[in-house]
């Protein structure tokens, strides 16, 4: 299996995430967003969406969208709920990542991390549609571990992967204990570091 990816990108980041953590083999193929590597006639050729990531099966079958390749990859795994209840809730908390969360924390990171943006020039309706979607995060952990369950599943992982970033473009934790400790528990689990920034992020 390949998986084609940028690591600046938490979308991608995803997937890495769950394929490491239910050690699965595969080969990584680094692919430049920002540099437009996805959208080369090669890749089209592979995935007419022309994003990252996705991944490339050993019978060449090909398909995208993060979550959809998370849940592909942890089928079967601890990572999925076993009742049907909260396999929904699972998904919801996904739905709305990439609705309402993705939409405002990583298009904010972006602007600021990749094209130099000022963090006082960003929309103030973005900072606040992602203050928004940091205070839904905030209610649902003060009084639960993780999203779903009392164990870490693809819900929690979908969302740690942009709001472990979510400081980079001016959002603050003071005032979100419940995510710190839950970002805390999640790196520990994922047994990835605080923090991981590449070097195009840190040359931005």
């Amino acid at each position: 299996m390949k998986i084609y990816g940028d690591k600046i990108s938490g979308n991608c980041l995803k997937v890495k995430y769950v394929a490491d953590y239910l050690g699965l083999g595969y080969q990584w193929v680094d692919t430049d967003v920002v540099a437009g590597e996805a959208r080369t006639p090669e890749m089209m050729a592979k995935n007419p969406v022309g994003q990252v990531p996705f991944i490339e099966l050993g019978d060449g079958q090909v398909f995208s969208q993060s979550n959809a390749i998370m849940g592909y990859l942890a089928d079967g795994s601890t990572l999925i709920p076993e009742g049907r209840l909260e396999k929904a809730r699972m998904n919801q908390w996904l739905f709305w990542e990439q609705y309402s969360h993705e939409t405002a924390i990583a298009v904010a990171r972006f602007r600021v991390v990749f094209l130099g943006q000022s963090k006082n020039e960003l929309d103030p309706e973005l900072i606040a549609k992602g203050n928004v979607a940091l205070d839904v995060m905030e209610r649902q952990l003060k009084d639960h571990e993780w999203f779903v369950g009392n164990s870490m599943s693809l819900a929690d992982i979908g969302l740690f992967a942009y709001t472990q970033f979510a400081q980079e473009p001016g959002f603050s934790f003071d005032t979100r204990p419940g995510i710190l400790r839950w970002l805390a528990a999640t790196r520990k689990e994922l047994g990835v570091d605080q923090l991981v920034n590449s070097n195009k992020a840190a040359n931005a």
